[in-house]
């Protein structure tokens, strides 16, 4: 009975998996294609509806005079992580659901996306949390400019330094979090394990906004940081706006390489392949 089993084990067939090839670096035929622009859009609209919808919460929270009847910190960056699971699960399918620079700087060095594609990704977040965010403050002017906007700046009590260092690590956090969730490599592996990507990635900025609010104001995203300063149009968020787009880029930049070269190997895999080519 033991070796029938054995046998059984060994005949039984393994799901096979190949890593996807590299996007190219410059595609030019992408941009005849209309799912090309659909993808833009789609990242548009879900920027604009997470800038709306976020700041909403945060000037409408600040305008209670009672601290007990807004939605407090722990509202805020429910706001935030939950509107990101939403719309990446949304537009997931569509353009990859990034919704954010950083993310689609990470992923355009992990070649998961061409240049041209990232370059629009980016215009088209930046585009979007500016209409969001204006349409947050065409709803609730007063308490909008009385509150702040929802910029993001370093607050009183901490250095630029702790800031960036701030968003360096939330941003890493997210980044590192997309990856994982979205690993082709372990879809294969742990087919029987379902995972709902937008879950864990609408989790990790809901942990990392709980972390760096009263730091920053939670940035780990270039387009919402911009969007804010652009409609708000204040000094002290224009002062501190560097912060906003260093910080997630290399937070983005460390956490493609960690995942890509320390737990993915690509590096180690590619020297074996390397060794193992008889020609070289």
């Amino acid at each position: 009975m033991t070796k029938e089993v054995t046998e059984e084990a060994v005949h039984t067939p393994v799901k096979d998996y190949c890593d996807p090839p590299p996007a190219p670096f410059f595609d030019a035929s992408e941009l005849k294609l209309w799912s090309f622009y659909r993808a833009a859009i789609a990242e548009f609209i879900a920027t604009l509806l997470f800038l709306y919808v976020t700041v909403a919460t945060a000037i409408g929270n600040s305008k209670q005079q009672n601290p007990c009847e807004g939605v407090g910190l722990l509202g805020i960056a429910w706001a935030f992580g939950g509107m990101i699971f939403i719309l990446v699960y949304c537009t997931a399918g569509i353009s990859g659901g990034h919704i954010n620079p950083a993310v689609t700087f990470g992923l355009f060095l992990a070649r998961k996306v061409s240049l041209p594609r990232a370059l629009v990704y980016m215009v088209a977040q930046c585009a979007g949390a500016i209409c969001g965010v204006g349409l947050a403050k065409g709803f609730m002017k007063n308490p909008y400019m009385r509150n702040g906007g929802g910029a993001n700046f370093v607050h009183p009590g901490y250095s630029k330094g702790t800031a960036l260092g701030a968003e360096i690590i939330g941003t890493f956090v997210l980044v590192y979090t997309v990856f994982s969730a979205t690993d082709p490599e372990r879809s294969a592996r742990d087919s029987h394990v379902p995972v709902l990507a937008p879950l864990p990635i609408g989790f990790a900025v809901f942990m990392v906004h709980l972390a760096t609010i009263p730091i920053t104001g939670t940035g780990i995203n270039p387009a919402r940081s911009f969007g804010a300063a652009v409609i708000y149009n204040k000094d002290k968020p224009w002062d501190d706006h560097w912060i906003f787009w260093v910080g997630p880029f290399i937070g983005a930049l460390a956490a493609a390489a960690y995942h890509q070269y320390i737990l993915r190997a690509a590096a180690i895999k590619a020297l074996g392949s390397f060794r193992s080519n008889p020609h070289n």
